[in-house]
This record gives structure tokens, C-alpha cells and sequence, in this order.
């Protein structure tokens, strides 16, 4: 059956371009494949694609030979269809976000009915009263602010460790957005979500509590791009944006609040209230940008038990983490970075016990972030010598 839908959908493409083979469009490049308003401005549309190709190599560190190639592959790394609009009034937006690639589908399980998890975003963003907007759907929380960028902004090829372990990424709820002016620059926005908990494409109800989460930012010198990387804007005032989330995670089933594993029991699911706090702050002055930020994670009980205390080996990543890095763009859009990242989880037999991780890299911006070539190289410097290790990476980036 999956076969016969693949089937029909490459035959309606196929009849799509061939229909419109000799259409001159008047979208230039990166802007969407289709960009269109109704005639009578009832709705509008803009679809786009993109994919990163991606080659990763791992050295691991042995205590004889030195470092020594373990692995090393290619892969597509995000393969993504987007779609947004206005529909009806251009006060109601709207965001759908599929991803297609094997990590961007990836976590199937029962409470996903076994369905891969192609819907990244599926949200509804309403303008109901001034500078106010309420989010209904899947969509991005308000985290910590290298998650919320795209991962088509990035400055470096990915995103550091501090976000892969403290993040809290989407989930299905309701947001409200709000953002007020004081005085010629300064601009103030809150964010408020109320969500279910376990994380995006979750079907089988809410298992543990509610999860809820508030941020604040403060931009004192005026709105800019703070939610993309690498300064190609090249401002010519400084900008800066400082932002902070604080995130209640009630009764939460999985290792890290939304995301994680879940807790298994022999009856059940290990349960457990987690909050996540982030600090953080993008700024940008010509050709230098610098983002930085701090993560802490608690849980009231961190270590999964059976009713009896024996340990499931379930591990709340409790701890905390600091990342900081920078770039300077030239002239010809090559732009060299830096990052420093360390990650120190608490518990005893947690996966990063105390890491640093050190990364250099260089970008090639042909269109901006909807054409480049990324490539960067990171130390992995563990506590055990053994567990040292060097990622090289090198990736292409494209945006239609």
C-alpha cells in the first residue's frame, strides 16, 4: 500500500513539472518553490524544500595506536518539505514542516502508533488583539535559543552538545507570543506554552503531567536576525538580544523532560517532575557574531526505580551546560568560527560525566544560508582519556 502512494505521488510531480516545464517563474532563488497570494488575498501559500548532504568521520583515541578511524559515512542529514501561509485574514498564519530524511522520521514506537514521525511543525499562529498571537498545533518551544534557529541558519555544519542534551525541541499545545517597544529601541517579548509533555508526534495521550515553559527576551538596541547565525547582515550598530526560559516538566516520563527515552517499569513508567532553565544571547556588529548559553537541568527523582528501589538503569540527565561561540565574516562571505562547549551531567554513569568539547570550523556563504558549504573539525576531551575522540565533518546546504 505504502508503495502504491509513493507511486501516485511521483506521478502527480512528475505531471506537475511536466505541466509547468515552460512556466517562467518570478520567485528568485531561495525564496520558495511556489510563492502566491488569492486573487481575492483569501489565503496565501509558499512552499519550499531543502536537504543538507552530509560526510562525517569519528577518530577514536587509543591507548597504543593514538587516534585511529572508527567510522566514517555519508548521509542525507535533514530532508525537509515547508509550507506557510496566511489562510482566510493575514492574521492567521499557519506552518506545516514534514521532514523525510531516516533521522528526521526517525523514533517510531508504540506511542506513536508505529507511525514514523514525519510532522515536524503543524501550527496555527493567530494575531488576535495588537502584538498579541496565540500558536495552536506542533510547533518549536520557547527554549533555548540555538534550538528555536533553524537548522538551516546554523553557522556551523550542527548544533553544539549542550543543545543535543538539554533541549526541549517541539511539542503539541498551545503558545502565546507577545513583544512590547520601550522608548526608540528597546523591544521586550514574552512566550508562554502550555504542552503535553512527551514531545512531537506523540498520539496516545498525555502520560505523565503538563509541561510548561516561559521565556523572556529583551533586545536594548532594537530588533535584528537574532534567531540566525553568522552576521550577513553586517550591521552597522551593534545588536544584541538576551533571552532566558524556565521550563516545569510535571510528572514527566522520559530522560530528558520531552525528549529522552522513556522510563520503563515493570508496571508502568517511572515518573518524575524535571524543570530546565536556559540563559542565553545572540549579538551581532558587523562582521562578528557571538552566540552564548547556559543550560541547567533538575528532576526531584532522577534515577528510574521499581516499586521495590531496584534501578532500571533510566538516568534523568541532570546537570548542567555552557556553550559559547563566535565567527568572523569576510569580505568574500567565508567566515571562520570557534566553539566551546562543556556539558557536565551529575549523575553517576551519565553519558557526559564532565566533556569539554572544542570545535573550529569555516563556511562558504554562496547564497546567503540558502547556499553553503560548511565543513568543521571537534575534539571530544573526556575524563577517561580512552573516550576521547575527533568529528570531522563536512556538509552541503541547500534551500529552495
Amino acid at each position: 500500500m505504502k508503495i502504491q502512494y509513493l507511486l501516485f505521488t511521483c506521478i502527480l510531480l512528475i505531471s506537475f513539472f511536466k505541466a509547468s516545464a515552460q512556466d517562467v517563474t518570478t520567485n528568485s532563488f531561495g525564496n520558495g518553490i511556489i510563492n502566491s497570494v488569492a486573487k481575492d488575498s483569501s489565503f496565501s501559500i509558499k512552499f519550499g524544500a531543502r536537504f543538507q548532504s552530509l560526510y562525517i568521520s569519528n577518530w577514536r583515541n587509543s591507548e597504543f595506536e593514538g587516534f585511529k578511524s572508527e567510522s566514517s559515512n555519508f548521509l542525507i542529514r535533514r530532508a525537509r518539505l515547508k509550507f506557510n501561509g496566511f489562510a482566510y485574514s493575514p492574521k492567521l498564519e499557519y506552518k506545516i514542516e514534514l521532514g523525510l530524511s531516516n533521522r528526521d522520521i526517525s523514533g517510531a514506537s508504540e506511542f506513536t502508533s508505529g507511525a514514523p514521525r514525519y510532522v515536524l511543525d503543524a501550527v496555527l499562529k493567530w494575531n488576535f488583539f495588537e502584538n498579541f498571537v496565540l500558536w495552536a498545533g506542533q510547533a518549536k518551544l520557547p527554549g533555548n535559543r540555538e534550538r528555536v534557529v533553524s537548522s538551516g541558519n546554523l553557522q556551523f555544519v550542527d548544533r553544539s552538545l549542550l543543545n543535543s542534551q538539554f533541549n526541549i525541541d517541539r511539542d503539541l499545545g498551545v503558545q502565546l507570543h507577545h513583544k512590547i517597544n520601550l522608548g526608540n529601541q528597546v523591544v521586550v517579548k514574552e512566550a508562554f506554552a502550555l504542552s503535553q509533555g512527551e514531545g512531537r508526534n506523540v498520539v496516545t495521550g498525555n502520560l505523565g503531567g503538563y509541561q510548561y515553559t516561559g521565556r523572556l527576551e529583551v533586545l536594548p538596541f532594537g530588533e535584528f536576525k537574532d534567531y540566525s547565525e553568522a552576521s550577513l547582515e553586517r550591521y552597522q550598530t551593534p545588536k544584541l538580544a538576551i533571552g532566558v526560559t524556565y521550563d516545569y516538566n510535571d510528572e514527566a516520563v522520559k530522560t530528558r523532560s520531552n525528549m529522552g527515552g522513556y522510563m520503563f517499569t515493570e508496571n508502568g513508567l517511572h515518573r518524575t517532575d524535571i524543570t530546565t532553565f536556559f540563559a542565553d544571547f545572540m549579538f551581532k556588529y558587523k562582521a562578528l557574531s557571538i552566540l552564548g548559553e547556559f543550560a541547567h537541568r533538575d528532576a526531584d527523582k532522577p534515577i528510574a526505580v521499581e516499586e521495590d528501589g531496584t534501578p532500571t538503569g533510566a538516568i534523568v540527565n541532570v546537570g548542567n551546560a555552557i556553550n559559547l561561540q563566535g565567527g568572523y565574516l569576510l569580505d568574500n562571505n567565508i567566515e571562520f568560527v570557534g566553539r566551546f562547549t562543556n556539558v557536565n551531567e551529575d549523575i553517576p554513569g551519565a553519558r557526559f560525566p564532565n566533556q569539554n568539547q572544542y570545535t573550529l570550523g569555516i563556511s562558504k556563504y554562496i547564497s546567503k544560508h540558502k547556499l553553503k558549504v560548511q565543513t568543521d573539525v571537534s575534539f571530544n576531551d573526556n575524563p577517561e582519556p580512552a573516550m576521547n575522540n575527533i568529528v570531522y565533518r563536512l556538509q552541503i546546504d541547500l534551500h529552495l
